[in-house]
């Protein structure tokens, strides 16, 4: 089975995938963005990449006096995350900036923040209880004091943010079905390794995007070592990737491409041939949720809606 594939019927709504997927790498900002060298980030920018004021519980440590990054690094690395929720840290560097805490800096304020949601769940209150608890004992061992927000609001608030999550969990696949015998898998990687295809150590291929990422995957539908399959199912993770990478456009383009070399046609899940005006209106479904998702201040393949889909 496809599993997690969001059938995209002839005549439905591109509906949300189930599941989380592969991590997604992290993508550039632009399509273009890979020809020239990404200048490093400020380390303000990277601060705020790291605890994030929309989708993080953010817990200010109060410093007893100016402290060194190489004194408080280790403690601090004992509290990675709490249930499946990353935690990261950031201080007040004598710059005036907030900054990721490194060996050589000093510090005279601190800011934990833990990720309200992932794909999965909301940051519950086991979660939380947990992360306080822990948190106050790293913050005796450095001679802080946490200043703990209310966990009812924090609550409503992680619950907020997975709603949203949950609501644009979104995956879309495309099927190829042969049109006459199986593919043998011999010829069928090659086919799809000149198609552009990078194949994984698991049989997943992966689209790279040109910047390090994954613009869409393909799944074979058999287990590895399997010799011939008759059915080819290609999938988009909607949230990771940026609009501007016309992911499903892509998709779509390579799926015709496949088509017409291996003589197959594109299925939805129910088996019935995707035709054009079908594939115009799911990309217009595509573009509407883009919009939500920056309206929402989480653009799809930011560095935000990256950590959330991970």
């Amino acid at each position: 089975g496809t599993g997690a594939v969001a059938g995209a019927a002839a005549g439905s709504a591109a509906s949300a995938g189930a599941g989380a997927s592969d991590a997604a790498e992290p993508l550039a900002p632009l399509a273009g963005a890979a020809a020239a060298p990404a200048a490093a980030p400020a380390p303000s920018e990277a601060a705020e990449k790291l605890v994030d004021p929309l989708i993080d519980c953010m817990i200010p440590l109060k410093l007893d006096g100016a402290a060194r990054g190489d004194k408080i690094l280790p403690s601090l690395l004992k509290l990675r995350r709490v249930g499946n929720k990353p935690i990261h840290f950031v201080g007040l560097a004598v710059s005036g900036e907030w900054e990721p805490i490194v060996h050589g800096g000093v510090y005279t304020e601190l800011q934990a923040g833990v990720q309200m949601a992932t794909r999965t769940t909301a940051l519950n209150e086991l979660e939380y209880s947990e992360l306080v608890t822990r948190l106050r004992a790293v913050a005796d061992e450095i001679g802080a004091e946490p200043e703990v927000p209310d966990m009812i609001e924090v609550m409503s608030d992680a619950r907020t943010l997975h709603k949203f999550v949950a609501g644009h969990d979104a995956q879309l696949g495309v099927n190829l079905r042969s049109n006459g015998a199986a593919w043998a898998m011999t010829t069928l990687i090659g086919a799809l390794e000149n198609a552009g295809f990078d194949v994984g150590p698991s049989g997943r291929f992966a689209m790279p995007d040109g910047a390090g990422g994954v613009l869409f995957t393909l799944s074979t539908n058999v287990n590895l070592g399997a010799e011939t399959t008759d059915r080819l199912t290609l999938l988009l993770d909607v949230p990771c990737v940026a609009p501007a990478r016309d992911g499903f456009g892509a998709m779509v383009k390579c799926a015709k491409a496949l088509a017409l070399r291996l003589d197959a046609t594109i299925v939805d899940d129910f088996e019935q041939p995707l035709l054009d005006a079908a594939l115009d209106e799911i990309a217009g479904q595509v573009k509407d949720f883009y919009q939500e998702m920056e309206a929402a201040d989480i653009p799809a393949g930011s560095p935000r809606a990256l950590r959330l889909f991970s």
